[in-house]
């Protein structure tokens, strides 16, 4: 059974945690975060976004084996957390979906709500100044989100999917870091058309970004 994330992460991480959500909500006071107006576009993104969510909670325990299997000898020993916080960095609707999914989804997803923090890239980033995790001892990032203004500039990148009159191309990422073998880095192409979104490629290269190492 998956842990509530209370039982057996370090006092410190969970420490790391709370001040990560306290963080981010601080935040949002000063900023409120804004989501898409249109439903249709709502609809897709939550198409999206829940999907890759889903199945990463679903494997959390694959996650921990590969951080585990890797962090066997570490030399930080006890300061590196084998039951590390899950931090989900994601657009202000992905914050929307997973807690709609921590809330009400599978009985997975139910037992990681205590163990996660869902915030965006910035607030995650500005939050490791303050409070830096060097190594990832504390938790694993999970990214999920829609990149819906891809720059015309790019559009040649992906000329092989030709878009029609009034579509728009979409770059779905998503990706994991600070879990040993379990790590990655995906993009997938979609076409949004103004009512629904379709795949056009998974696991594009996109240029100037490099694979994790």
């Amino acid at each position: 059974m998956l842990n509530s994330g209370d039982e057996s992460m370090h006092t410190s991480t969970r420490t790391w945690l709370l001040g990560l959500r306290e963080f981010a909500a601080q935040q949002r006071l000063r900023k409120p975060l804004c989501e898409p107006a249109g439903a249709a576009e709502r609809a897709a993104q939550r198409m999206i976004l829940a999907a890759e969510l889903a199945t990463v909670l679903s494997g959390w325990e694959h996650v921990l084996e590969a951080r585990r299997a890797g962090r066997v000898g570490d030399a930080g020993g006890p300061e590196s957390d084998l039951d590390p916080a899950l931090v989900i960095t994601t657009s202000a609707f992905g914050i929307a979906v997973a807690e709609e999914e921590f809330a009400s989804g599978s009985v997975s997803a139910r037992a990681l709500a205590n163990h996660a923090g869902v915030v965006t890239e910035l607030e995650y980033r500005l939050w490791c100044i303050r409070q830096p995790d060097t190594g990832s001892r504390r938790h694993v990032n999970f990214w999920n989100w829609v990149k819906t203004s891809v720059p015309q500039q790019r559009h040649a990148e992906f000329a092989r999917h030709p878009l029609g009159t009034g579509d728009a191309y979409w770059l779905h990422r998503a990706g994991i870091a600070g879990a040993g073998s379990a790590d990655r880095r995906d993009c997938h192409l979609w076409r949004w058309n103004g009512r629904h979104a379709a795949l056009l490629e998974a696991f594009v290269a996109e240029r100037g970004v490099s694979e994790l190492s």
